[in-house]
């Protein structure tokens, strides 16, 4: 059973930071992309950032500049740091793994940006 469990998540005025973590744990082999996804009310879940099987780092234009992904390949995490936060970043953050033991997601964590 893989399990991916996120932390990080909360409250935070405009221009705020926050670091998301997702940590993978369990029957989960070749490990091919890593990253985070978020789905705001009444949108579809978008890509945030991720590590691409070549280990590239693919973000959304709308983050450039303000998030940071990375990674540990040996404890199977990915961190999100998430720095001039705004409130159209307001949504549910989703770790997603992509292995060749199959397609995984987190439970979610919420993140709020209001003053």
């Amino acid at each position: 059973q893989v399990q991916l469990v996120e932390s990080g998540g909360g409250l935070v005025q405009p221009g705020g930071s926050l670091r998301l973590s997702c940590a993978a744990s369990g029957s989960i082999f070749s490990i091919a992309s890593m990253g985070w996804y978020r789905q705001a009310p009444g949108k579809e879940r978008e890509l945030v950032a991720a590590f691409t099987s070549g280990g590239i780092k693919n973000y959304a234009n709308s983050v450039k500049g303000r998030f940071t992904i990375s990674r540990d390949n040996a404890k199977n995490t990915v961190d999100l740091q998430m720095n001039s936060l705004k409130p159209e970043d307001t949504a549910v953050y989703y770790c997603n793994v992509i292995a060749g033991s199959g397609l995984y997601w987190g439970q979610g964590t919420q993140v709020t940006v209001s003053s």
